[in-house]
């Protein structure tokens, strides 16, 4: 499954997308695991200090959000989802 992420998520990471080994079946949870076990540095940047993801993070699959959209981290995913992560965006 590949993650894609952006601005300072990608930073962080060293690259804008990430392929996790979990499968068709998995569910959103055991998807972002994978991407915090293989890249823990993300922690900080989505994760509260109770674990919680952070308020402020936008999650997407398939261009909509699981909490909104679905069943929260227990949606199960799908071949060829599409999972995103974004920091929070701001103008001028």
């Amino acid at each position: 499954m590949k993650w894609r992420l952006f601005a300072n998520l990608a930073e962080a990471a060293g690259r804008k997308e990430v392929e996790v080994d979990v499968g068709p079946g998995a569910t959103y949870r055991e998807a972002f695991d994978a991407l915090l076990a293989e890249h823990p540095e993300l922690e900080p940047e989505l994760l509260d200090e109770d674990g919680e993801l952070l308020d402020h993070v936008r999650t997407l699959r398939n261009d909509r959000d699981p909490f909104e959209a679905g069943d929260g981290w227990a949606t199960r995913l799908d071949a060829g989802d599409e999972l995103a992560l974004f920091p929070p965006v701001s103008g001028g």
